[in-house]
């Protein structure tokens, strides 16, 4: 599998150190209360090889492969890379970023222009429910005499208005004996009530026509505003739609040109400008949980420890942990008729064992979160989602809204298309809806007795007798049994 000269290059140090960057064994001592104090993980073992011909991939997917044969699950953490300005490779790798990016910012300017959209939309349907709530009261007897004044002055201002020199209000404010025009209007509710008022001719044939183009306005106008009302929250459904849709478009090519970003590695001796170089960096975290009950059933753990209500008194669960770090130099080497390139250089691996809480792990995922490590995808998660959930009350109150006389709460629609983008379906039925709250920081605990002296002693022996295996294993798989 390997050259003569990779075979000849092989050397195994056991129990040794490895300095790197802020990386994922540095933060875990950080964090955890227990490696704080110990300052060492339970074992670390590290390889080292350099090869013209033979890249990282061989060993990366042959140590993933053999850690999911001992039951461990293996999660990647860290996947950084940068190479050399002049190299062949890394414009090669900005041009494909480049192509990631325009596709992924065309897209983006179709989400703002619908985004655009909704948001007018918004604002038209809170106007016509501004206004719909007036006709609503019109049936209310505490309300009425309130909501007919609205509409009349709404009336006034919206439709006669446009008669010009002859509407109620341009008489009343500017010809002589209509100044009592615009109180009559406000007052009389029919044509029959006009000949009651004591009021000249002139103002009561003028009143008399107004007061019936006014009522049937009101009847006419309320059927349409109810129909505009519907159109346009079916409208903004469809919308609402297309920014799902867009979303969607959008993310793999942000992702793609955030991955695709080279990481700066400082000072790296390594990288010189106009080197042919290549440095790469991944940290994977194989985990198995320890199972209380059945480590007592096989002596490891005392008998008490099988009893149900021991089981249910325990607060956290205890993993093996296996991290393991891999560095690569390498020297890129482009495939003749092909876009694919080979790698061969010299390649570090570090297999370090801990035993590891619930806490403790959680603890990790939350710090390498708010690392450099995974500003990119923070970013595109901002663009996509977190810009459009500050509108999901707006949207949710509209598409839920299914009958403007009703002035109970609406349940949540399951078909909403905007609430599945954003996964608001766990809530339970007729829950007041709450603006999603920050993750809060987690704070790990220190062990208690039982976990000290049992729990993370045996998760430790059982972690670092995998993490000798497969360093073993691989050492045996390649024929290098004679090697320490």
């Amino acid at each position: 599998m390997f050259d003569k000269h990779f075979l000849n290059s092989l050397t195994f140090i056991h129990q040794s150190k490895m300095v790197q960057i802020k990386a994922v064994h540095e933060i875990i001592r950080e964090i955890s209360p227990h490696y704080a104090k110990t300052g060492e993980p339970e074992s670390e073992h590290r390889l080292v090889y350099e090869s013209n011909s033979e890249g990282l991939e061989p060993v990366y997917f042959f140590i993933i492969d053999l850690i999911e044969g001992f039951g461990l699950s293996p999660e990647k953490l860290v996947d950084n890379f940068s190479s050399s300005p002049g190299s062949g490779y890394f414009a090669e790798m900005g041009q494909r970023a480049s192509i990631m990016q325009q596709q992924g910012a065309k897209i983006l300017g179709d989400v703002n222009a619908v985004l655009r959209s909704v948001l007018n939309l918004i604002y038209d349907l809170k106007e016509f429910r501004i206004r719909l709530q007036s006709y609503d009261d019109l049936k209310k007897p505490s309300t009425k005499d309130a909501a007919v004044l609205s509409l009349k002055q709404i009336w006034m201002d919206k439709v006669d208005i446009n008669k010009g020199n002859s509407s109620i209000k341009a008489m009343a404010l500017s010809q002589a004996g209509f100044q009592t025009l615009i109180d009559a209007f406000l007052v009389v509710k029919d044509a029959k009530e006009v000949d009651k008022l004591d009021l000249n001719d002139r103002v009561k044939r003028i009143l008399v026509p107004r007061v019936a183009e006014f009522n049937a306005w009101l009847e006419q106008s309320e059927k349409e505003l109810r129909k505009r009302y519907e159109l346009e929250k079916t409208y903004l459904k469809s919308q609402v739609s297309s920014l799902k849709l867009y979303s969607r478009w959008a993310k793999p090519y942000l992702r793609a040109a955030s991955q695709l970003e080279a990481k700066d590695f400082g000072t790296n001796p390594a990288l010189v400008k106009v080197f042919n170089t290549l440095l790469l960096e991944l940290s994977l975290l194989g985990k198995q949980e320890l199972k209380v009950k059945e480590a007592a059933l096989e002596g490891e753990l005392p008998n008490d420890f099988t009893k149900d209500s021991f089981l249910k008194s325990l607060k956290r669960k205890y993993y093996g942990c296996l991290l393991i770090d891999f560095k690569f130099r390498g020297i890129p080497q482009k495939i003749q008729g092909s876009q694919h390139y080979t790698f061969g250089g010299k390649s570090e691996v570090v297999f370090r064992s801990y035993a590891l809480n619930d806490d403790e792990i959680n603890k990790l995922k939350q710090e390498l979160d708010k690392s450099d490590l995974s500003d990119a995808l923070l970013l595109v998660e901002g663009t996509t989602d977190e810009s459009l959930s500050h509108l999901q009350e707006e949207i949710d109150f509209f598409l839920e809204d299914k009958d403007v006389y009703e002035e109970s709460k609406s349940s949540d629609d399951s078909s909403n298309p905007f609430l599945a983008l954003f996964g608001f379906y766990d809530k339970a039925p007729n829950q007041k809806k709450q603006k999603p709250d920050k993750k809060k920081e987690i704070i790990v605990k220190a062990d208690n007795w039982v976990e000290k002296n049992n729990l993370r002693p045996l998760a430790a022996e059982r972690i670092k007798e995998i993490s000798f295996s497969v360093f073993d294993i691989y050492k045996k798989a390649h024929g290098m049994a004679s090697f320490t």
